[in-house]
């Protein structure tokens, strides 16, 4: 694999490229299980090696023993052997075919199991700063150009190693001194080639650059929302022109690579022929001398041709290498990121929650860029270390919510109030003080039992684009049709698929972009009965909803609530009003709490934001 052939990535990836300590113990930890295979391969390979050194010795042995003596005998035995050499030879290619791909396509799962497992369990904060392009290219691009690098990479730097080995072992055992002059061009294969690979190993990089674009713009501008945006600003000649740019950018750089490709080869070519010819030319001076025979002069010639061809190739083996392993080194990069949210050692499963939410004395800042990202994939994102708050969202909030109650959470924009809820599944983690739901501490349940325990519903309700069905049982994989309906009529959104074409099998589009705002709500509501949590939270689940859909989503929600702890984030009136309590955040704490009519006595800061219209009928 050359440089300039690299998948695109990182425009920096093969600049000034040193592996890192332990990078090929961790590359051969991830082959190991195929190390049977792998041997295999390798014996394949030197036994083609071998193979192919029968047919200049059958020459030889045809022109210089059995012609000379007419033995019809020999030639057709010896002939005989180069047929059942070339056999070999094509059963061992298959051989080695065989084995590349079951190494290959074994090491693509396994990368892909181990880095898709991995992204599962980074936090919160790694997907608000990572872009999805970045993360899907390591799945694919990387774990490709690593597979690349052990099976194809490696092996043909072995198999160009081991044929320029057994090549001039035949090639010295005929004539070492015709051997030697062979030898003495191979300065003029090392020199250029070096030069010509750096020089392609920057075009790689350029190229890289262009792809890299090319890749971001399409990612941003083929989604729904990015693709609606484009049309509403009439901004399609733009996208057109930038993309022509970019596109022309990895078209100019592949012309030039290729160019540069082609001349170097034809040099090395050239140089080849001239040492075949000089080969010939001097050998053929000693056959006259009497110094050879024929039959190895016409040996040495075919056997030349095989020493420059893996010359060739192994001029710019570090180049190549490097540049591969480069994929594995952004795969570790992955595996090696830190995983802020983690269960501690004995963690237990909580068990029939009663509900009971006590925040305590909570303090909070977002985590910095070094704990929970990875700088070379946020860069194209603009992102970094300068970009993380260094404040305490939350400065000792403390709030305790019985089993059962309702809880609204009001506030102005930036209090604290989104970052108080996502504390509870441990969407983040505290700074100090604690979360805690039954009095355990959530650090100390298991992820899966807290996150049963725990169902949300947002302002904008994600859905995947797989049918209605599909996306209501990711509440509960188990849920069987009676209950997926069951679950459905409550939240006020069966008969709205029933009406569909394709009922419960209608496909939602990305995000669920052919259903309405209140269509989505309902089914997310319908999601989280199907889960049947203990603690609820709402996070503005009816904010920007005409009246229709948000009495029913009232509805949906007031039956969902029953015997369940929640928590709710909004603005409308309607919605905090039939809150138990209602607790005002402000500069990261508790400033007020009580019923509406309480509050509205006090005549306080709920007050003031209700007189001041910030609050919604």
């Amino acid at each position: 694999m050359s440089p300039h052939s690299m998948m695109p990535g990182d425009s920096d990836a093969v600049k000034g490229v040193q592996l890192q300590d332990g990078t090929l113990r961790r590359v051969w930890g991830f082959a190991q299980p195929y190390r049977g295979t792998i041997a295999i391969f390798l014996a394949a390979i030197f036994a083609a090696a071998l193979l192919a050194l029968v047919a200049p010795f059958v020459v030889r042995g045809i022109i210089d023993t059995a012609i000379p003596e007419g033995d019809r005998g020999l030639i057709v035995m010896l002939a005989s052997i180069a047929v059942a050499a070339a056999v070999a030879d094509a059963v061992l290619a298959i051989v080695q075919r065989w084995c590349s791909a079951k190494v290959g396509e074994g090491l693509i799962y396994d990368l892909r199991r181990t880095l898709f497992a991995k992204v599962q369990r980074m936090p919160i904060a790694f997907f608000t700063r990572t872009p999805t392009g970045s993360i899907t290219s390591r799945l694919n691009n990387d774990v490709i150009g690593a597979q690349t690098a052990v099976t194809s990479t490696l092996g043909s730097v072995v198999s160009n190693v081991i044929v320029l080995a057994t090549t001039l072992t035949a090639m010295f055992a005929l004539e070492w001194r015709l051997t030697l002059l062979t030898l003495v061009v191979l300065p003029v294969f090392i020199i250029p080639a070096r030069r010509v690979g750096t020089r392609l190993q920057g075009i790689s990089r350029e190229q890289m650059g262009y792809n890299a674009a090319m890749n971001t713009q399409m990612t941003e501008r083929f989604n729904v929302s990015g693709a609606t945006l484009v049309k509403l600003f009439g901004s399609g000649g733009r996208e057109i022109s930038a993309f022509e740019n970019h596109a022309g950018g990895v078209r100019d750089t592949g012309v030039r690579s290729a160019l540069y490709g082609r001349v170097f080869f034809v040099a090395l070519g050239l140089v080849a022929a001239l040492g075949t010819a000089a080969i010939y030319g001097i050998g053929a001076l000693m056959v006259v001398d009497g110094s050879i025979s024929t039959g190895t002069l016409v040996a040495l010639a075919a056997l030349v041709t095989r020493v420059y061809q893996p010359l060739t190739g192994l001029t710019n083996a570090r180049v190549d290498l490097m540049t591969s392993m480069v994929s594995f080194e952004r795969v570790f990069e992955v595996l090696d990121a830190p995983e802020a949210i983690q269960e501690r050692p004995g963690a237990f499963d909580l068990i029939d929650p009663a509900g009971k939410v006590e925040f305590d004395d909570v303090v909070f800042r977002y985590p910095p860029a070094k704990d929970s990202a990875i700088a070379s994939m946020e860069q194209n994102a603009g992102l970094g270390v300068e970009t993380d708050p260094d404040v305490d969202v939350l400065q000792g909030l403390t709030l305790s919510i019985a089993p059962g109650e309702t809880v609204a959470v009001v506030g102005a924009s930036g209090a604290g109030k989104s970052t108080t809820i996502s504390l509870l599944p441990r969407l983040y983690d505290v700074t100090g003080g604690s979360v805690r739901i039954d009095g355990h501490d959530v650090r100390d349940l298991t992820l899966r039992s807290l996150r049963a325990t725990v169902g949300i519903v947002s302002q904008d309700p994600h859905l995947f684009h797989e049918s209605i069905g599909d996306n209501l049982r990711y509440g509960d994989s188990d849920a069987t049709p009676e209950q997926v309906i069951a679950a459905a009529q409550s939240a006020r959104i069966h008969e709205t698929i029933t009406a569909l074409p394709d009922g419960y099998d209608t496909i939602v589009g990305e995000r669920g972009y052919r259903l309405s705002g209140g269509e989505k709500q309902r089914l997310a509501i319908a999601r989280l009965l199907l889960k049947n949590p203990a603690v609820m939270v709402l996070d503005e689940a009816t904010s920007h909803l005409d009246n229709e859909n948000e009495a029913l989503i009232q509805a949906a929600l007031d039956y969902a609530m029953v015997d369940r702890t929640a928590l709710i984030i909004a603005h409308r009136l309607s919605t905090i009003r039939s809150a138990d309590r209602i607790a005002f955040i402000e500069n990261g704490v508790i400033a007020e709490i009580g019923s509406h009519d309480d509050l509205v006595a006090a005549d306080g800061r709920y007050a003031h934001q209700l007189r001041a219209g910030e609050l919604v009928n």
